[in-house]
């Protein structure tokens, strides 16, 4: 599906959106697991390998779902984040209501 420019630019306004709640969640994690290291309940060690996983994992996620995003993949991005309720069904009221039900059929595919 070919993509006007109104839904192109409403589409990348709600992938930064979806990607910046990701970014929260992550430092979310992050202090969770910063604050049981200062609370002693994790040794140095674990705490900063636990970290480090942390990271690692979110940065590949991150970079599979979002390196190399062209118009093409919009609809296949924006399904995924609907899937894992970084944006909600709200969110893509901007968009045209062909591209609208073409991104809900995706995610329930």
């Amino acid at each position: 599906m070919e993509l006007s420019k109104k839904d192109k630019k409403t589409a990348r306004e709600i992938i930064e959106a979806g990607l910046q709640q990701e970014f929260a969640k992550a430092l979310f994690d992050v202090d969770t697991i910063l604050t049981g290291w200062k609370n002693k309940s994790k040794n140095n060690r674990d705490a900063y390998h636990s970290l480090y996983k942390h990271i690692i994992d979110f940065d590949k996620r991150i970079a599979r779902r979002y390196d190399g995003m062209t118009g093409s993949k919009y609809l296949f991005i924006i399904a995924a984040q609907l899937l894992d309720g970084v944006i909600s069904e709200n969110d893509l009221s901007d968009l045209s209501d062909e591209v609208r039900q073409a991104i809900k059929m995706i995610a329930d595919i």
